[in-house]
């Protein structure tokens, strides 16, 4: 009965029906998918059905149109293509339920060998809806299986990145998993040219990603973040102070911290985890203090470390605990001298002030190097000459 429904349907008829039914700006695309398809250019097809579908007065005639005429030529179109459209028309379903479901009949058919990596959007920008009706256990599933299918993947188109990315980022960020909020934010910023996202998104995903690199436990660096444009989207708005605090903590400026401390009442996330907070400014003030010294430099005093961490020196010794066990740093504790022998600290990505720190250290490198250059050459002479 389906077949025989199938083969009666009269693609003309229904175009012409959906014409009329189309604002007149758009009416002319009917009269092109109707002399496409009985051409059979399916790609020339596709493409004039994609910018039709980028209209937003559209939008009412997505759905009929993907069911009824789209689905008869399915087979013809390019994967990638059929599930953009898809997702196109899953945003006009009346009920989110309803872009599920839509999108679950999608995910059946690029569920197959050849397609797994669009079978990855598909899947994934189904997970998109689930979390918009709270359906976590579902959505961390979709995250772990889509995450083992694009390691099998060299690379993929990056459409498919920047939709694993953006919705894995949503739902650490429902979950209040900030450092893998962070990384997966940043990830799908990435994959996206910012200049295309609008204003109130840049802003939001700007404060997002300061709030989560401020309360992720285990993010101890911020210059990737700082030297990202996105976070400039903050300059000159009511949350221009935040900014500066991660200016602050990637210093390890603890002055600037406290001077910008109050600020922590227009955030709640905040307020409540400002003890935290305060012990990060401090480690990042110790990893800060260690990094400006030369390598042939650090043997560190507790006293040195008490006064640029503003902590008691009883509490020095706590805090390089802190920093060993969180693989901040590497060395070790001279408790009868009194201080830390560093013999390393973690990379970091250096912002424009902490790259002219190291500018000065290499050229001051340089003229120790110049110096000894010189005083050899006076003391060896003409053996050193040759």
């Amino acid at each position: 009965m389906a077949q025989q429904m199938d083969i009666d349907f009269d693609v003309p008829k229904f175009l012409q029906e959906e014409r009329q039914k189309a604002p007149t700006q758009l009416q002319h695309y009917f009269t092109t998918f109707e002399d496409l398809y009985e051409r059979k250019l399916w790609h020339q097809l596709t493409q004039s059905i994609l910018e039709f579908f980028n209209q937003p007065e559209s939008a009412p005639l997505q759905i009929p149109l993907f069911r009824q005429f789209i689905t008869e030529w399915e087979n013809k179109i390019n994967k990638l293509s059929l599930v953009s459209i898809a997702l196109k028309a899953a945003n006009n379903c009346s009920e989110i339920q309803d872009s599920v479901n839509f999108l679950n009949d999608i995910i059946t058919k690029v569920d197959t060998e050849d397609t797994k990596d669009v079978y990855v959007l598909a899947l994934m920008e189904a997970a998109h809806f689930k979390l918009l009706l709270n359906q976590y256990d579902d959505v961390k599933k979709a995250i772990e299986e889509s995450d083992k299918i694009l390691e099998q993947f060299d690379s993929v188109e990056t459409v498919i990145y920047a939709s694993f990315y953006r919705v894995s980022a949503e739902y650490y960020k429902a979950k209040a998993e900030y450092a893998q909020y962070y990384k997966s934010a940043l990830l799908y910023l990435a994959c996206v040219n910012v200049d295309d996202l609008s204003p109130e998104e840049k802003v939001g995903r700007a404060y997002d990603l300061a709030i989560s690199a401020l309360l992720g436990e285990m993010i101890y660096n911020f210059g990737e973040l700082l030297m990202h444009p996105i976070l400039d989207s903050l300059s000159n708005t009511e949350h221009d102070w935040l900014r500066s605090l991660l200016f602050a903590f990637n210093s390890g400026d603890i002055g600037k911290f406290e001077a910008l401390a109050p600020h922590f009442s227009k955030q709640p996330l905040l307020q409540q985890n400002s003890e935290a907070l305060s012990r990060k400014i401090c480690l990042m003030s110790l990893i800060e203090a260690v990094f400006r010294r030369s390598s042939d430099n650090r043997v560190i005093p507790f006293s040195e470390i008490a006064a640029e961490t503003r902590l008691s020196v009883d509490e020095v010794e706590h805090l390089v605990m802190k920093a060993l066990s969180l693989k901040l740093i590497r060395g070790s504790i001279d408790q009868v001298d009194q201080q830390v022998i560093v013999t390393w600290v973690q990379p970091r990505v250096l912002d424009k002030e902490q790259i002219d720190g190291m500018r000065r250290q290499i050229e001051e490198w340089n003229n120790q190097v110049k110096k000894i250059g010189t005083f050899v050459g006076d003391q060896g002479g003409e053996v050193f000459a040759q």
